[in-house]
């Protein structure tokens, strides 16, 4: 590898100075920069901007967050203290509303923090701490697993396409859909790696080019209206992406244009697989139109990569973050307790059995 970019820690906590430390996403890839975070709203504001991003990386923060943002309030009582971090935890809520793994975070500090009721309040805010740095060390761990049990699934050589960023820096390590092309490389598989720009943010661009370059990975940028063209010339041979959101009948939310992704590669009979830790599958949603798609400022079309307007200014858009892939087009959902195959209502359902 060029470049240890594993070593890479997209958000940490530094407790003695009772920060979070994030790498700023949106500086990559001309600048490393790390920003620290010392309140809740500090975390609202660099998850909503996506100075942090990538569903298990949201979920982190989210949960370091919630400590931070209790660590100095003062309570004599459950109660009251309680009552406070409910409204902390609704409000990082509401950084990132399709982001299944931020719930997921938040919901856990909540419920250790109930099943420590009859502790102090500082022995509280300690079991927090805890916890947070838990689901951070989980998560490597959930990572690492998925992509050997991706890699079980693909031979060397093959060439593969990706779509948004879904490596290292979007988790505590490895990534999702990328961790089997980072663990295929250390055990020389020579896969050919062909990522999506990912209109509009260029995660793909900026993020995921970037990554695999660094680690000496063989990547070839192309933008999202390329992808039918290299499937049709025989260059892809597997579509590897993460998600936000697992619907019970396999339907997925992830980076807006995935869709697409899945369709063509229908077309051209290329397996769709989808990197999901389970802390990303919502069996609560029982299909993906019940899942809330996120939209954001239309400036993010036309006007903020770039150093003048591309499109008139004041120009309508339509910007949601996200779409939906029907479990039709999806050829298995990886996970860190095994691999799921169609119908996803019972092989989901049963990885939680």
């Amino acid at each position: 590898m060029k470049t240890d970019v594993l070593d890479f820690q997209s958000v940490r906590l530094d407790d003695a100075r009772h920060q979070v430390v994030i790498l700023d996403q949106t500086k990559l890839p001309n600048e490393t920069v790390y920003r620290t975070l010392e309140t809740a709203e500090d975390v609202w504001d660099a998850i909503y901007k996506l100075e942090v991003r990538g569903a298990p990386a949201i979920g982190i923060a989210g949960a370091y967050g919630l400590y931070i943002g209790m660590k100095h309030v003062e309570s004599e009582n459950f109660d009251d203290f309680y009552e406070k971090l409910k409204k902390v935890k609704a409000y990082l809520g509401s950084s990132r509303p399709t982001a299944v793994n931020l719930f997921w975070a938040l919901d856990r500090m909540e419920r250790v923090v109930l099943e420590n009721k009859d502790a102090t309040v500082a022995e509280i805010k300690e079991i927090m701490r805890a916890e947070s740095e838990v689901i951070r060390a989980e998560d490597e761990a959930v990572c690492k697993s998925i992509g050997e049990y991706s890699l079980s699934l693909l031979k060397p050589g093959m060439g593969i396409l990706t779509h948004c960023n879904a490596g290292t820096i979007a988790t505590a390590k490895y990534g999702t859909a990328l961790a089997p092309i980072y663990l295929g490389q250390e055990r020389n598989y020579g896969f050919k790696v062909f990522a999506d720009e990912t209109r509009p943010l260029l995660q793909g661009a900026r993020l995921t080019a970037w990554e695999l370059n660094e680690a000496g990975v063989d990547v070839t940028l192309i933008c999202d209206n390329m992808a039918s063209i290299v499937m049709k010339n025989g260059w892809v041979n597997a579509v590897l992406v993460g998600c936000d959101r697992v619907a019970a009948n396999g339907d997925t939310a992830n980076k807006i244009g995935t869709s697409g992704v899945a369709i063509l590669a229908k077309k051209y009979g290329i397996p769709v697989y989808v990197h999901a830790p389970l802390s990303t599958i919502d069996l609560e949603t029982k299909t993906g139109d019940d899942i809330h798609i996120e939209l954001r400022p239309g400036e993010e079309v036309y006007k903020t990569w770039y150093e003048k307007p591309m499109a008139p200014e004041g120009i309508k858009t339509y910007n949601p973050a996200f779409d939906v892939t029907d479990a039709d087009y999806i050829t298995a959902i990886i996970t860190e307790k095994g691999i799921a195959y169609p119908p996803y209502e019972v092989s989901l359902a049963k990885l939680f059995e």
